[in-house]
């Protein structure tokens, strides 16, 4: 008797960081992992690790670069899964932040998101069975200050999240969000460096208000946010449709 043939996942931003850590989890449940992103050499230091099957270059926030993205990866193996998690923060009153902040971060956060759904949703539809994880964060769910542009970008991604999840529950698609407090990643650490050189501050100054947030204490390790993705994937969470889960040690708890 043949087995089931493995999975395939698209994971975008996942060369480093959240994504490198949720493509790692997923090929060690067997799932044939490709991962995508702008910086090829970390994509490719990711395969050759062994933490990922493929490596696709592109820019989400490009349309005809998703696209072909896309394609590419269908042509490997139709896609069973796909975490949505290339992002980024813009950060600054929001007198600073011009309508082209506003714009980039609805274009990197959301229309990506959108965007990537929307080209592979039909496969996952047709064949009954799909897994559409948006990772979003701690800001799709409560306010922060200095970063309105992004809080704005991450409240929409949380809800497409639970509107898309009503339209395909009865198709065997699952939609949901994962919502990590700040993160041990580079993009934490990038902010971290920009508020020391504004503030004048260390870094670790920065870093102590930073995790003072979360009632543990820390930082989220991308791991912890890689074991939710690893179960949302599975047969055993198929229940688990249109919610936007926390990991963040507590912060959002009201």
């Amino acid at each position: 008797m043949e087995s089931a043939p493995a999975r395939h996942a698209l994971v975008t931003g996942g060369g480093k960081g959240i994504g490198l850590a949720v493509a790692a989890s997923l090929v060690r449940l067997g799932v044939r992992v490709s991962i995508l992103g702008r910086e090829e050499k970390s994509l490719h230091a990711a395969v050759a690790a062994g933490d990922a099957q493929s490596a696709i270059v592109a820019d989400v926030t490009d349309p005809d670069e998703v696209r072909d993205a896309i394609a590419r990866a269908d042509r490997e193996a139709p896609l069973d899964i796909l975490v949505n998690n290339a992002g980024g923060v813009e950060t600054g009153p929001f007198l600073r932040l011009d309508d082209a902040a506003f714009e980039r971060q609805l274009a990197l956060n959301l229309m990506s998101t959108v965007r990537m759904t929307r080209a592979v949703l039909p496969g996952m539809m047709e064949r009954g069975f799909g897994r559409v994880i948006n990772i979003a964060s701690t800001a799709g769910l409560k306010a922060y200050p200095y970063v309105s542009a992004y809080v704005a970008a991450k409240h929409a991604v949380v809800g497409f999240t639970r509107a898309l999840a009503l339209e395909t529950a009865k198709s065997g698609v699952t939609v949901n969000a994962i919502c990590p407090g700040y993160t041990d990643t580079d993009l934490v650490r990038g902010s971290i460096e920009r508020i020391r050189s504004k503030s004048g501050g260390s870094a670790a100054d920065v870093l102590a208000k930073l995790v003072a947030r979360n009632p543990q204490g820390r930082l989220v390790r991308p791991q912890e946010v890689a074991c939710v993705a690893a179960w949302l994937v599975s047969e055993d969470a198929a229940s688990i449709n249109g919610q936007a889960i926390a990991v963040d040690g507590g912060e959002t708890v009201s």
